[in-house]
C-alpha cells in the first residue's frame, strides 16, 4: 500500500480512496475554510510481481543500473514535490562573510531617549565593522497594551510622523549599512500593527514585516498576555535581498511557527532575523531552544534581539540576543544586560553543513508536502 499526503490552500477538503480492482469505492468529503487533503492508499489484489520487481533492486538482479538510475531520479522528484512551489534554489549572496550586530538595548517609556539610545547603539556597532545591525522588538516603547497606540508611529507617512523610522533610514544611509530595526507600534488607519522596517546601504526602506502571530497566552500563575486586545496580525511572510543577504524576518512568537521558517527557506533564505522579546517564564525555557531548531531545521542563520532586562518594567525580558549558525551551533550570546553582540556570518558554511547533511534532497514528496500559499497564488 501507498499512501500520500499533500496539503493545499484551497477552501474544501476532497479525501478520495481508489482500490485498483474490477470495482472502485470514491469518498469525498468538504469541509469550508479548510486546506485540501488528499490521501490514496492504493490496494493491489495481485502484488508478487511488484514484490519481485522490489527484490530485483534491492539485491541488484533484473535491470540493475537502469533500476538505480530510476530511483534516483525518484528521489530528486520525491524531495522537488515537498515543497509547493518547489524550492528555489539557494542564491549566491552578494558577499561571503560579513559582521552582524545585535543591539540588546534598555527601553524607557522616555521615546525620545529610546530613540537617541538606539541611534547611538547603531553608530557603536557601525563603529566595530557591522554590517547589519538587529535591533530589538518594540524598542521604542514599553512592551505594553496600553502604550502600543500611545507610542504608535505612521511608517508609510515618514518624517515627523514615523520619527523612529526616519533614524533608522538615515543612519542606514550615513553609515552604509543595512539595518532590520526590530519592530516598532505601526499604526495605519484604525489599526495597529508590531511591525519589523528593513532599510538598505541607500537609505531606502526594502522590506516591511507585520507580526504575522499574535502573542495571546495564558500560562497560570506565571503569565498572561493578549496582543490581539490592541494589535492586529500581520497578513504576509516577508523576505527580502539585501547587500548582505537574502534574509527572512519573524517578530517573536513568529519563531515559535516553524512553518514560517520552511517557507523562508524554501523561497532561498540564507538568514533569519528574529526581533523579539521572550518573558522571564518562556525564555529559560525556550528562547534558545527555538532559534537551534529553525537553523538546524532548514540549515541557515539564525539572529535574534531582545530588549535589555528590566526588573521594574510591567513586562520583564528575558534578553540573551543570540546567533546561531545551520548546523544548529550558538555562535555568540549574551546574559540580560545591555550589550552589543558582533559575530561573524560565513555563507560558506551553508554550503558546507547542507552538503554534510543532505536534507533538501532526502524529502518525500510522496508523504508529505508544505503549502507556499502566497507564493503559488502568485504564479
Amino acid at each position: 500500500m501507498k499512501a500520500a499526503l499533500a496539503f493545499h490552500h484551497p477552501s474544501t477538503i476532497s479525501r478520495s480512496i481508489f482500490f485498483s480492482s474490477s470495482s472502485s469505492l470514491s469518498l469525498s468529503l468538504s469541509v469550508s475554510r479548510s486546506p485540501i487533503l488528499k490521501f490514496y492508499p492504493k490496494l493491489n489484489a495481485n502484488n508478487n510481481s511488484n514484490l519481485t520487481h522490489q527484490n530485483q533492486i534491492l539485491h541488484g538482479s533484473g535491470s540493475g543500473s537502469r533500476n538505480i538510475r530510476i530511483m534516483a531520479s525518484s528521489s530528486a522528484s520525491m524531495a522537488e514535490q515537498a515543497r509547493a512551489p518547489p524550492a528555489l534554489p539557494l542564491p549566491a549572496p552578494p558577499v561571503d562573510k560579513f559582521m552582524i550586530a545585535l543591539c540588546q538595548i534598555t527601553v524607557t517609556p522616555d521615546k525620545e531617549r529610546n530613540i537617541a539610545h538606539a541611534r547611538s547603539k547603531i553608530q557603536e556597532a557601525a563603529a566595530k565593522g557591522a554590517k547589519l545591525v538587529l535591533l530589538p522588538e518594540i524598542w521604542n516603547s514599553p512592551y505594553s497594551n496600553d502604550c502600543f497606540p500611545v507610542y504608535a508611529e505612521d511608517i508609510d507617512a515618514g518624517g515627523d510622523a514615523s520619527p523612529s523610522t526616519t533614524m533608522l533610514s538615515q543612519l542606514s544611509r550615513n553609515l552604509n549599512i543595512t539595518i532590520v530595526g526590530g519592530s516598532i507600534p505601526e499604526r495605519s488607519g484604525d489599526r495597529i500593527f508590531n511591525t519589523c522596517c528593513v532599510f538598505g546601504t541607500d537609505g531606502n526602506l526594502k522590506a516591511k514585516h507585520r507580526k504575522i502571530h499574535l502573542f495571546d497566552i495564558d500560562i497560570p500563575g506565571k503569565i498572561t498576555f493578549m496582543e490581539s486586545k490592541t494589535l492586529t496580525a500581520g497578513e504576509t511572510p516577508t523576505i527580502v535581498d539585501t547587500e548582505v543577504g537574502r534574509i527572512g524576518i519573524g517578530i517573536c512568537y513568529d519563531l515559535r511557527f516553524q512553518e514560517l521558517a520552511m517557507i523562508y527557506a524554501a523561497r532561498g533564505a540564507h538568514l533569519l532575523c528574529y526581533p523579539g522579546a521572550f518573558n522571564m517564564t518562556t525564555g529559560p525555557l525556550h528562547w534558545e531552544l527555538l532559534q537551534r531548531a529553525r537553523a538546524v531545521d532548514n540549515q541557515l542563520y539564525v539572529a535574534t534581539c531582545s530588549p535589555a532586562r528590566e526588573p521594574g518594567a510591567g513586562y520583564v525580558a528575558w534578553g540573551h540576543s543570540t546567533l546561531v549558525g545551520p548546523f544548529g551551533e550558538v555562535l555568540a550570546t549574551t546574559e540580560h544586560e545591555e550589550a552589543i553582540i558582533l559575530a561573524e556570518i560565513d555563507y560558506s558554511l551553508l554550503e558546507l553543513r547542507r552538503t554534510s547533511l543532505p536534507l533538501l534532497k532526502q524529502r518525500r514528496g510522496d508523504l508529505y508536502q508544505l503549502v507556499d500559499v502566497k507564493r503559488l497564488n502568485s504564479q
